[in-house]
């Protein structure tokens, strides 16, 4: 029956399609349900609003496919790919205090392992549990470097990604981790100010645009108002 099931759902779905859903869930840390139940759900749910909308709407014919094709994309908008984009910006908000507090560790002679124990102890965050777990793989038997690499495989940020990259390269190579990680907090406060500057030059288009919708039809309310009562009378 597996065989069977899994020949009908390769010809349903591409390989990569399933893939890349698999990945992001995983990203996410949603185990609750797969890549082929999330398909399945969506398009089970857009069949039925094309039969809704087909058999309830007088032009069904027409908003029927337009309007099922537009929830087949919103509904992995919403359930994939908005919470992924809320996910990594809250990690790389944290990324910086947790990696700040394992490079204070570290200069205190520990090494890498128990400095991620310390700094877990002392950081409540979704990074510090993607670290506890981490940890929790060494103690079954992975080596740091392997447990890092699989973090590397879940984990949706690219900043923190690269991270890791350097600092399992350091520990190949032998380098100083503590200059690899204080190079990292130089970068991270960097990408921090850089993006409060753009938060802050976005402020003037979101100003202009209240203004285009509030501001100035209450203004030529206000100018023209006498005038069309002056006319109307």
């Amino acid at each position: 029956m597996k065989k069977i099931d899994n020949k009908l759902v390769r010809r349903i779905y591409r390989t990569k399609d399933i893939k890349k859903i698999e990945e992001q869930l995983t990203m996410l840390g949603n185990t609750k349900i797969d890549a082929i139940t999330f398909m399945n759900n969506r398009l089970l749910s857009s069949i039925l609003v094309f039969l809704f909308i087909l058999f309830t709407s007088d032009s069904g014919y027409i908003m029927a496919p337009t309007l099922t094709i537009l929830y087949y994309y919103a509904y992995y908008y919403f359930a994939i790919q908005l919470p992924l984009k809320r996910y990594v910006k809250k990690l790389d908000y944290q990324a910086l205090y947790f990696f700040e507090i394992l490079t204070l560790t570290l200069e205190s002679g520990r090494n890498l392992e128990k400095s991620l124990e310390v700094t877990i102890s002392n950081v409540d965050s979704e990074l510090s549990n993607e670290f506890k777990r981490v940890l929790f793989e060494i103690k079954f038997g992975k080596s740091l470097l392997e447990a890092l690499e699989d973090l590397k495989k879940r984990m949706p940020s690219e900043t923190i990604n690269n991270i890791l990259l350097n600092i399992t390269q350091t520990d190949i190579f032998g380098n100083s981790i503590l200059e690899t990680m204080y190079n990292q907090i130089d970068f991270l406060r960097e990408k921090q100010v850089l993006e409060i500057r753009g938060e802050i030059n976005k402020i003037p288009n979101k100003v202009s645009i209240i203004s285009v919708i509030f501001i100035v039809p209450l203004i030529l309310m206000l100018i023209l108002g006498p005038y069309f009562i002056n006319f109307i009378g």
